[in-house]
């Protein structure tokens, strides 16, 4: 199929962390499959994660809110998406509003293949730990599906081009995404400030990661506690702030969107996980297994995407997790002594 002209219909419209996950799998098929148009469906904030894109792939931004909302918006959604004409659908995220896409080319007579989110497994997996396969990996295993299997050689948003920085850290450059949706999936603030005055103290750079608003104005809060430490939060565009995290040394994140985004610009991860663990699936991609940070207590994990609270009320996966142990793996993965 390589050489011949055919076109695939991609579909992953949430969330953040997500979609970044499909960034290399796509990159991947492209550079593969060469011939291949790659139509990829997404909402159009998620849209601007696909930088540097290869030539045959062509990102469509869908706002659900807007033009394409509710069932009239759907209908004119459809019409758009047929007149594409893909040959395959690719739905890497399987859920209702994908199904709908999915079953108006299944009755054109389109192979429509879908992501399996192992739904059935979770049970086994809060039972006994047992991994399940990658999300980034299970997203390859839907384009072999439809007969294009790819090996994931993406190595980095920026591989073949050098970004333009707001401006150049300081060396040696930690950055830290404190924040993640779910409360269990996050590191408490006075441990992580410890960290932070910690490597500070051990002369890093600390530059702080955060959304507008709320997180942007805690973040200025803890930088002015600190020194060394700046916050980005809210002060660049999406696009500079992972070209900033391509110049850290390393992140320090959580289970959440933001090591997905690091880890698209090629570099080290140190990700700290609550109520998750890597065995969900959700570890960044190209990042090692030594660099999550996590307890391994029995009760890990609670949840695979995350839940407002601690289901034993002790929230002993993050509490027991000593600052030192996160300040020591950043001293291994930056090669400080």
């Amino acid at each position: 199929m390589a050489n011949e002209e055919k076109r695939i219909l991609i579909i992953r419209l949430s969330a953040l962390g997500d979609v970044a996950m499909t960034v290399p799998a796509i990159y991947s098929l492209a550079l593969r499959y060469p011939a291949l148009k790659i139509d990829v469906v997404t909402r159009p904030f998620f849209a601007r994660l696909f930088i540097n894109p290869p030539a045959n792939v062509n990102v469509i931004g869908v706002d659900f809110k807007g033009e394409y909302k509710g069932v009239r918006g759907t209908l004119k959604l459809l019409k758009r998406l047929g007149k594409l004409k893909p040959d395959y659908v690719a739905d890497l995220h399987n859920v209702l509003r994908s199904w709908i896409i999915d079953n108006y080319f299944r009755l054109r007579g389109v192979k429509v293949e879908m992501v399996d989110k192992m739904r059935d497994k979770r049970r086994e997996l809060f039972r006994t730990g047992e991994a399940q396969p990658a999300f980034i990996d299970r997203y390859a295993s839907v384009f072999a599906r439809l007969g294009y299997p790819i090996e994931l050689t993406f190595k980095s948003l920026y591989e073949n081009s050098t970004p333009t920085l707001p401006f150049e850290p300081a060396r040696p450059a930690i950055g830290i995404a404190p924040f993640a949706r779910y409360f269990n999936k996050t590191y408490p603030a006075e441990m992580l400030q410890e960290v932070i005055s910690k490597l500070s103290a051990e002369g890093y750079h600390i530059y702080l990661f955060g959304g507008r608003g709320a997180e942007a104005e805690e973040l200025q809060k803890w930088a002015a506690k600190a020194e060394n430490c700046t916050s980005l939060a809210g002060t660049y565009p999406l696009e500079d702030e992972i070209a900033l995290m391509g110049a850290m040394n390393a992140m320090i994140s959580m289970d959440s969107s933001n090591q997905h985004m690091a880890a698209l610009a090629g570099t080290p991860v140190i990700s700290i996980w609550g109520s998750t663990i890597p065995a969900c699936g959700f570890m960044g991609y190209g990042q090692t297994a030594d660099r999550a940070v996590y307890l391994d207590i029995p009760c890990q994990p609670c949840t695979v995407g995350g839940s407002p609270e601690c289901p034993k009320g002790h929230f002993d996966c993050m509490r027991k997790l000593s600052p030192d142990i996160i300040v020591e793996k950043v001293r291994q993965v930056t090669g400080k002594k």
